[in-house]
């Protein structure tokens, strides 16, 4: 657990005692759930339990799913109809499970976006942003073959695209493609594969969970004000903090009930509103859909991948420095997995002192930009790859690459922050209990 000083679980009777001593799992839970918080958390802290919802949504429904479904390609689609019209609640089993995904990627969007503000990757917490970023990177893969499943047309084609971009990778591509799908194409092989791994991942996930939260525990939460924790005694801690429980669980379990008001509505009323019809049509190899377009939450990466082509200057600068090797869709997959390991070495990147947005001038608008930039290169990444869209997504990747490899480098040496509060308490008291006693912002 944390440094910070607090009561620890004391057994009382002879029974607790006895467990205690032989599995303190009671102690591992008091400690949990009564870790002390710095009371100053607000309402952005709340998407952690919406994703510790969708983890066990997925997983549940997930597992009752792979009961009624046939991991075969002349059988895939016949099953997922079956589990929609014959299996007792299956549509919504189904749907539940769809858009949970989609409820999944959103949380983890906010949460992403939420620590890029406030600077919860900064030291000592280098590790629990590295997990999260690990954990995203899984969700994406779970995703991606999740949606190969039903074997619907933009299935098979999302497939046929994501897939062959392993191919462009010099030497070992084709390779490792044929390795990837089983085969020379998306058959068979590939379903199964991708079906066993779907079922994998989220285990995966659930175990880098837990190290995510251990690191977060250890280190102790982060919060708006960017500031730790008094350590020095129990009762400066005490001023600092409030317990876990009831406090913040109370908190994020009314949060949680807002977010699944909305949900249930979606799936209720409007199921398949973030779905593409073309996947209710059974996948066929000799039709090519009109337009490939792959679920919402891997838009910004499509867009980003498909962003630099044969006309784009820095793609010809690398091809005639690298003799050829490297061509527009090589380019492209570096770009796209490069756009999220940039996320993960911020830590690094960001150089100022500062942790928390809030205390940062120059950063503030930056930062606005860079979500707005998200959100431009989502739309983006829907549009045919063609003008004006293919420049809209160049210059979106341009500015996202900018911010992280340039921005964040040099606001740290030139950005003067505002004066900051002195403790965890002094800003609660001016931000919660709305008393005239401000910091400077």
């Amino acid at each position: 657990m944390s440094g910070i000083p607090h009561d620890h679980y004391e057994p009382k009777t002879g029974l607790e005692r006895w467990l205690d001593e032989r599995l303190p799992i009671v102690r591992l839970i008091y400690d949990t759930i009564m870790i002390p918080t710095p009371k100053n958390l607000n309402w952005m802290w709340i998407w952690g339990i919406v994703l510790a919802f969708c983890l066990v949504l997925q997983i549940v429904t997930g597992i009752v799913l792979a009961m009624h479904y046939t991991p075969h390609v002349d059988l895939a689609f016949a099953s997922v109809e079956h589990i929609m019209r014959n299996v007792n609640a299956g549509h919504m089993l189904r749907y539940l499970h769809a858009n949970g995904a989609s409820l999944f990627f959103l949380a983890v969007y906010i949460h992403i976006f939420r620590g890029l503000y406030y600077g919860s990757y900064k030291s000592p917490r280098e590790i629990t942003w590295i997990i999260g970023m690990l954990i995203y990177l899984a969700m994406m893969a779970t995703a991606f073959m999740g949606y190969v499943l039903p074997w619907g047309q933009m299935s098979f084609w999302g497939a046929t695209v994501i897939t062959g971009l392993f191919g462009a990778i010099p030497w070992i591509g084709d390779a490792l493609q044929t390795w990837l799908l089983g085969g020379p194409a998306v058959d068979n092989p590939t379903l199964n594969r991708f079906f066993s791994l779907h079922y994998l991942l989220p285990f995966i996930i659930a175990a880098l969970v837990v190290l995510h939260i251990w690191a977060f525990h250890t280190t102790g939460n982060s919060n708006p004000a960017g500031i730790e924790v008094r350590r020095k005694s129990k009762e400066e801690a005490e001023k600092d903090t409030l317990p876990f429980w009831p406090y913040f669980v109370i908190k994020d379990l009314f949060a949680l009930a807002v977010v699944l008001v909305v949900f249930f509505a979606i799936v209720g009323f409007m199921p398949n509103y973030l779905g593409h019809p073309d996947n209710y049509i059974e996948a066929n190899p000799l039709v090519t859909p009109e337009h490939i377009v792959p679920e919402w939450y891997f838009l910004p990466f499509y867009a980003i991948l498909r962003a630099f082509t044969n006309d784009v200057w820095v793609v010809q600068a690398a091809s005639w420095i690298t003799g050829g090797l490297i061509d527009a869709k090589f380019f492209g997959v570096l770009a796209m997995f490069g756009s999220i390991i940039v996320m993960l070495l911020v830590p690094w990147l960001d150089t100022s002192s500062v942790r928390s947005g809030r205390y940062r001038p120059m950063f503030k608008w930056w930062y606005a930009f860079l979500v707005i930039d998200f959100i431009v290169l989502m739309w983006a990444g829907a549009m045919p790859a063609e003008p004006p869209y293919s420049t809209i997504a160049l210059i979106g990747s341009a500015y996202w690459f900018g911010y992280f490899l340039i921005v964040l480098p040099l606001l740290g040496v030139i950005e003067k922050p505002l004066s900051q509060p002195e403790t965890i308490e002094e800003d609660f008291i001016a931000h919660v209990a709305g008393t005239n006693k401000t910091p400077a912002e």
